[in-house]
């Protein structure tokens, strides 16, 4: 057994800084002296529902303040959290109920129409809801002691913490699984990379399932405090004001919303003087806009790259490497920068032979925090887990020592013959001033296989005809077979929970009808 686990962290807070504010949302605040009181008596009402160590305790519900009081409690009981997508439809809840099997489910009155089949089922046990006025949430917590479990120091670094069910778009959902010490691991990187400190003001922009391993863990690894909003719609001026107004030094965002927060500040420019560190990732973002970033907000930008089974943290370009780039090789700010500590990044062919510098291949990964396997799904482990390393899927070519990321193997268009990466002819879209958001994509077509296909959503107030769109491509030196053939606009691209375009839907939009 080693003694430090996930469990221990508000432990040992609680003693050194118990007035410290560990978690924030609206008006409520609750110290690391009551988070880790309040974490002990939900550890002890779990317990007696029956939940043990190995057990899963699934958490359906939005954002919110109760959040880390819940994990915080099941990994004082060497129990599993699986936090879920509060999106999620119900076959996919069925999928992961399924697979994960949980103790105990930890909900919202809001979602009982999707749980109540569950439980008249005997699949589930009757949830504990957090907000159910017939059975106060805050009542059953007061009913039991604040002393630690018994068996707080029993559980191990080496049991399981996590299972983070991967967003994908096709398929039923994957429970990546984490042990503590991997947990642990990636949040002493991030406490290098992402300056997170007991100062540290984490506002979480995204929904919670995703962020365990992004932010939650770090900073209270750290003694820093989380500060939960409101995630469920976004919009760039309320985001800078929120930022300013609570005062927070870090967050991480998806390209998207930067898009959306640069143009809120062309509109009425706020300085943001509190912020230390904006993580982003999940998508490429052309150099041209990594550069307004800069010289808008300051040298606070880290890059992430990676997938959920890397904790999200693969490769990073880092604050400096950001600065160094605009005042050299901007190329640079294209890339997905370099191998994160304690992560070994390799580019593969498919017989797994590793490729020659400036050559394509396969992105994959091993390192300490990836993740153990999929929750009880050997077979789909396996797939992308060989002899350690995560295969991403992903085609990427290494310049310089720079990982640059070519495109999803799924996400190659293939025209005549040809492999064209969606990626390059997106960034040469973007060149177009009226542009804010593009996704190009390969779509059936019978004479060249494929026809590539550029969906565009504008800038408010802009226009751009699809001609317009194509001399642009022309213009940026694209070769002719790469063109777009079709561009259709759109108000908005489909996304996934955590922001990233379901470019699987959009194939499926804009597919040609049959015999058309």
């Amino acid at each position: 057994m080693h003694p430090m686990h996930l469990g221990l962290m508000t432990s040992h807070h609680a003693v050194r800084t118990p007035s410290a504010v560990a978690v924030e949302e609206g008006g409520r605040t609750l110290t690391y002296a009551e988070l880790d009181a309040r974490a002990n008596r939900l550890a002890a009402l779990l317990d007696g529902r029956g939940v043990g160590r190995g057990d899963r305790v699934a958490l359906l519900v939005h954002n919110r303040i109760d959040v880390i009081e819940v994990l915080v409690a099941t990994w004082k009981l060497g129990a599993i959290a699986a936090s879920l997508n509060f999106r999620l439809s119900s076959a996919d809840l069925q999928a992961i109920i399924d697979n994960a099997e949980p103790a105990v489910v930890v909900s919202e009155v809001e979602f009982a129409p999707m749980l109540d089949p569950f439980v008249a089922a005997g699949l589930i046990a009757p949830p504990v809801w957090l907000d159910d006025p017939a059975d106060p949430y805050e009542a059953q917590l007061a009913a039991h002691p604040a002393a630690p479990p018994p068996h707080l120091l029993d559980v191990a670094w080496s049991d399981d913490a996590a299972i983070i069910y991967t967003s994908g778009t096709t398929g039923r959902p994957k429970g990546a699984t984490f042990t503590h010490a991997a947990m642990l691991h990636h949040a002493a990187n991030v406490l290098t990379e992402y300056d997170v400190d007991a100062a540290t003001r984490y506002l979480v922009s995204i929904p919670h399932n995703s962020s365990v391993n992004i932010s939650f863990v770090p900073v209270l690894y750290a003694g820093g405090t989380i500060v939960f909003t409101e995630v469920r719609s976004f919009d760039g001026a309320d985001f800078l004001d929120t930022m300013n107004r609570l005062a927070t030094t870090h967050t991480q965002l998806v390209p998207t919303m930067l898009y959306r927060v640069l143009e809120a500040h062309r509109a009425s420019p706020v300085p943001l003087p509190a912020v230390r560190t904006i993580g982003y990732g999940s998508a490429p973002i052309p150099p041209e806009r990594v550069a307004e970033m800069i010289e808008t907000f300051g040298p606070v930008f880290v890059q992430l790259y990676g997938m959920t089974e890397t904790a999200a943290m693969g490769t990073m370009l880092r604050k400096h490497e950001h600065v160094d780039a605009l005042a050299g090789d901007q190329a640079v700010l294209a890339s997905a920068g370099q191998a994160s500590y304690g992560i070994h990044v390799r580019l593969v062919d498919d017989d797994g032979n590793d490729v020659a510098d400036g050559e394509r291949g396969e992105v994959i990964f091993k390192g300490s925090y990836v993740m153990r396997g999929y929750w009880r799904d050997p077979a789909r482990t396996d797939e992308v887990l060989r002899d350690g390393w995560m295969h991403s899927g992903d085609v990427g070519v290494f310049r310089n020592g720079y990982l640059h990321i070519v495109d999803r193997k799924k996400d190659l268009i293939i025209r005549g013959g040809q492999n064209l990466a969606s990626k390059e002819i997106e960034e040469a879209i973007y060149a177009h001033p009226a542009v804010l958001e593009v996704a190009v994509v390969g779509v059936p077509e019978p004479e060249w296989g494929e026809e590539v296909v550029a969906v565009v959503v504008l800038r408010s107030g802009a226009a751009a005809t699809e001609e317009e769109i194509r001399t642009t491509c022309v213009d940026g030196g694209l070769a002719r077979f790469k063109i777009p053939s079709r561009v259709a606009f759109v108000d908005d691209l489909p996304r996934n929970s955590i922001g990233k375009i379901q470019k699987g839907v959009l194939r499926e939009q804009h597919a040609r009808p049959a015999g058309a």
